[in-house]
């Protein structure tokens, strides 16, 4: 509670269970409503419609369930819709971030709604009424794909608000070094988020001859932040700042929960290796390690399984494309269609990747001089409307088929199909020390910061992503980031 002197200066808050709530309880009375929409549509199909056909004569000459009416489900419904909101409650379903995306959404309704359904079917099985059990895998099926579309279509909605400018959070950086502009170009850069740059402080008093960057509303620096949250409309705080300003979060801290206003913390890029540890205990004294990379032992004997499957499953559909798209680029240039260059791997040991070509043939002899118009940060370059771009090669770049020759070197067991990106040999060299242990996995064909921003991304932010894959791997990572992979090739942004 903010002594009388100060409530008057903050934003009134919601304060109610009721308010606190209300989007989240919106969602379970839509999800109530869709399960037993769901389960009336199961009813359907099986006892109306006769569907699946093959079932109805076991039906009409064993249970001899016909024509049961549809209230005697209803206490099966009632306690399955109790189940599955309970079940999506645990599991987080109605906690997950405003921006969170479909595949957030699925995997905890998948687990939830089978967990629920078992319960169901088990309760079912004890009360032996002469029901068809097959109506519960129906319900199952059709309550996972209704509320999967529904959660898509309220996704779909909010981004486009988001996108037009309604609704977004409105958000103040604490922090105006570079960790604090990489949180500030990703708000920018990236409205479907749903949040919208108030401002930032700058961490340290400048002098009046050093010039600020205009990019992003200055509002002072980090000892103003009290008074700018009585008088700007913030919503979230986000603490940006370099870990030798880390003795001011407490303050910043306080002055949050004073107003009221959710915060979050930003681990400074220098504490990257130490954001990801194992703590054991020592008679309450706390021994902190780093966390062991999860791609070895068996975990990359079973990756590597998937990748052979999967290209084993997709080889009669991308060989015949792999051939028409070598046609088309001896058609619209000069020279061979597969391009290979030198990359670094797994280790440090240098391989050599293939790629369909995308510019002239003395590309890598021009590429000195535009080095002057180089738009990426760190040891890579990448460029806009590349003059050495051939005219089919830009169709490549922007769909990604450009890399489909690199399928053989996953074969060789060179790379995977998700991964961190192959390095060339001089970004390797100019890398700093905690950049190396993206080396420590396999290279893949796509990865985290290619589903979440592809060429957009800032290189100590590639890398961020990158090690988290490492340290973090699972099958279902993989998966999703391949699901991801398909959206982002389809819409383009940051592939140049």
């Amino acid at each position: 509670m903010l002594p009388p002197s100060q409530t008057a200066l903050y934003p009134a808050r919601p304060s109610s269970f009721w308010q606190r709530n209300r989007a989240s309880m919106a969602l379970a009375t839509l999800d109530a409503f869709l399960i037993f929409l769901s389960f009336g549509l199961a009813y359907w199909l099986r006892y109306e419609v006769r569907w699946p056909a093959p079932f109805n004569r076991i039906i009409q000459e064993v249970l001899t369930v016909n024509s049961v009416p549809f209230d005697n489900f209803l206490p099966y419904v009632a306690l399955l819709t109790g189940s599955l909101l309970a079940l999506f409650a645990m599991k987080g379903v109605y906690r997950l971030p405003r921006n969170a995306g479909l595949l957030d959404h699925l995997g905890p309704i998948i687990s939830a709604s089978t967990t629920g359904i078992a319960l169901v079917v088990l309760f079912t099985i004890i009360q032996r009424p002469l029901y068809s059990r097959l109506i519960y895998a129906l319900a199952w099926v059709i309550i996972i794909v209704s509320i999967g579309v529904s959660r898509a279509t309220l996704i779909n909605i909010r981004r486009w608000r988001w996108t037009h400018g309604v609704g977004r959070e409105r958000v103040l950086v604490v922090g105006g070094t570079g960790l604090g502009r990489q949180v500030m170009d990703s708000i920018v850069a990236q409205t479907f988020l749903g949040y919208s740059l108030v401002g930032y402080l700058e961490d340290r008093d400048l002098p009046r001859t050093e010039r600020r960057d205009g990019h992003f509303r200055y509002l002072g620096v980090v000892q103003q932040l009290e008074g700018v949250l009585q008088s700007q409309p913030v919503s979230l705080v986000i603490i940006a700042l370099p870990f030798w300003e880390h003795h001011r979060l407490p303050e910043i801290v306080r002055l949050c929960r004073a107003a009221q206003i959710e915060f979050r913390v930003v681990p400074d890029l220098f504490e990257l290796s130490f954001d990801r540890v194992n703590v054991l205990n020592l008679s309450g004294i706390p021994l902190i390690g780093l966390k062991e990379l999860s791609l070895k032992g068996w975990n990359l004997v079973f990756k590597r399984a998937i990748d052979l499957t999967i290209i084993a499953l997709a080889a009669p559909i991308l060989l015949p494309l792999v051939g028409v798209l070598v046609w088309a680029i001896r058609r619209d240039s000069p020279g061979p269609a597969i391009f290979k260059q030198s990359r670094i791997g797994r280790g440090g040991k240098p391989f050599t990747v293939y790629k369909f070509r995308t510019m002239v043939v003395d590309a890598e002899d021009r590429k000195a001089e535009l080095a002057q118009f180089n738009e990426a940060d760190g040891p890579i370059f990448k460029m806009r409307n590349d003059p050495r771009m051939t005219r089919f090669g830009g169709f490549l770049r922007r769909t990604s088929l450009d890399e489909l020759p690199q399928l053989w070197n996953v074969l060789r067991d060179e790379m995977s199909l998700v991964g961190p990106r192959p390095q060339l040999p001089e970004e390797v060299s100019q890398y700093e020390e905690w950049h190396y242990r993206r080396l420590e996995v396999k290279p893949g064909m796509t990865g985290l910061w290619q589903v979440l921003g592809r060429s957009d991304t800032s290189y100590d932010e590639m890398v961020r992503l990158d090690i988290y894959y490492a340290e973090n791997w699972s099958p279902g990572m993989d998966v999703r980031i391949l699901l991801e992979t398909v959206p982002a090739v389809l819409s383009g942004k940051g592939a140049y």
